[in-house]
């Protein structure tokens, strides 16, 4: 009986994340994000994450607004939800709550966001197809401080994009 009212939460929390591609938490106060630095694993970006990282840098820049730090935490989650994506066969936002909670319960971040994309040849190509999207260049347009990203190719050449955006 008491876990009716968690239950629902996440029920709801989940519904209500996976209607927009670029779904945001809402802003949460962190207690303290002064361990974000010593929290942040390595990641070893390809060459296609750091063309896709700095296109959406320099897309940002030429709009006005301040350029996005990498994250390496923020870029092994966006991994995992790739590779759930290739080895579920599917293209979704799904547990983006859960990836959310856990980047604000140890980054201390206060706002998460998530654009998400598959089979694009280039990093232009879905940089173009997010900025066409208003959900989609809403995280990129929006109020945030770091990003990370993970482009990871299945057995037939198609690539799955994760791009997370969050604010510290």
């Amino acid at each position: 009986m008491k876990f009716k009212i968690p239950r629902l939460l996440l029920i709801f929390s989940v519904a209500y994340f996976l209607n927009s591609c670029s779904s945001d938490s809402p802003v949460i106060q962190s207690p303290s994000a002064s361990f974000l630095i010593a929290a942040v694993p390595t990641y070893i970006y390809n060459s296609l994450e750091n063309e896709t990282l700095t296109l959406v840098n320099s897309y940002r820049v030429s709009i006005g607004l301040k350029t996005l730090e990498k994250n390496n935490y923020v870029s092994l989650k966006s991994e995992e939800h790739d590779n759930y994506m290739i080895n579920n066969n599917v293209v979704n936002h799904d547990y983006f709550s859960t990836r959310s909670q856990n980047i604000i319960e140890n980054l201390g971040a206060k706002r998460v966001g998530e654009n998400i994309a598959y089979n694009y040849s280039t990093p232009k190509a879905v940089l173009f197809a997010w900025l066409e999207s208003p959900e989609h260049k809403q995280c990129i347009e929006g109020d945030y401080t770091h990003f990370g990203i993970s482009i990871r190719i299945n057995a037939e050449g198609k690539k799955y994009y994760t791009n997370i955006f969050i604010k510290i």
